[in-house]
């Protein structure tokens, strides 16, 4: 019987998918958990031992080769399907929860208050919700799905959900001193008051100011905040003007602890439940439209 060809390192092969898929040596080291060096080694003894170069310099940065573009889409396909059979057989086949990520943010102030009503709609699906703060790796280890505010483009390995437009606009507290003169203003007037501000979005407030014809070095920044969860409850606060997605901010809006009085306007983002790699599951579908439902 002949004895098929040896393959590469399995730990080298790892490497070169990260970097030609995120075309950065530094990233791919950072996604693997180890250091420039060892993934910079680890491409060398692949390329000495193929006899092949599989990467060119694109500026600061690499791209694959012809060769190397065959060889990314071979263990991108492999590495995608392993992760899947592997989360396959870690979770029970039957009454296993289904492992849902969001921002805290997001997960505190939009999904908790909706979970009664999803569990009278959705009773066969057993959720459980994760906090993720900071950005979703590539393969969202760990989860079943995520639920994010984003845009295009999206890593490859997604299958992307889209829920609805994403829509944001400026929300201060009727309580807020000056408030009920600022309110009866155009929005040109928004930066006589303080501007609360989140570094997990940092391009909300000039997004919205480009949409309203306003110069984005006009805005007059004051607190800032780490999430959008403690923004919002500055804004409720009275401690200044936040900028908020709408369904964030809808419930404050109907019990009167936020005011919107320039309304809100739709962006280039979107809310979207996203999955990595090629594996059915019908209950992604199921709790897509169900947030489609609750969103609209």
């Amino acid at each position: 019987m002949k004895t098929p060809p040896a393959l590469p390192s399995l730990n080298a092969l790892r490497a070169f998918e990260a970097a030609a898929r995120l075309r950065s040596v530094s990233q791919a080291a950072t996604e693997l958990h180890v250091t420039h060096g060892a993934v910079s080694r680890q491409l060398r003894a692949l390329e000495e031992e193929l006899g092949l170069a599989l990467f060119e310099r694109d500026g600061r940065g690499i791209r694959p080769t012809a060769a190397g573009n065959r060889l990314l889409e071979a263990t991108s396909g492999a590495f995608s399907q392993l992760r899947d059979c592997i989360a396959s057989l870690r979770r029970p086949q039957r009454g296993d929860a289904f492992v849902l990520g969001c921002p805290g943010s997001l997960l505190a102030r939009w999904m908790i208050p909706r979970l009664q009503d999803l569990q009278r709609d959705l009773p066969g699906l057993t959720l459980h919700l994760a906090a993720q703060d900071g950005d979703f790796t590539p393969h969202l280890e760990g989860l079943d799905a995520a639920l994010m505010l984003g845009q295009a483009p999206w890593p490859a390995s997604w299958q992307v959900h889209v829920l609805a437009t994403e829509r944001i606009g400026p929300v201060f507290s009727p309580a807020m001193h000056g408030a009920h003169v600022l309110a009866h203003q155009p929005a040109t007037a928004i930066n006589t008051h303080p501007l609360l501000h989140t570094r997990s979005r940092p391009q909300a407030w000039p997004t919205w100011a480009a949409l309203n014809d306003m110069q984005t070095t006009d805005l007059e920044y004051g607190t800032g905040f780490e999430h959008l969860y403690y923004l919002l409850e500055a804004a409720v606060a009275g401690l200044g003007v936040a900028i908020a997605p709408e369904p964030l901010v809808a419930d404050d809006l109907v019990n009167g602890r936020l005011i919107a009085p320039w309304g809100f306007v739709d962006t280039e983002g979107c809310w979207a439940l996203c999955t990595a790699g090629n594996r059915e599951d019908p209950r992604v579908s199921q709790l897509a439209d169900w947030l489609r439902k609750q969103l609209a």
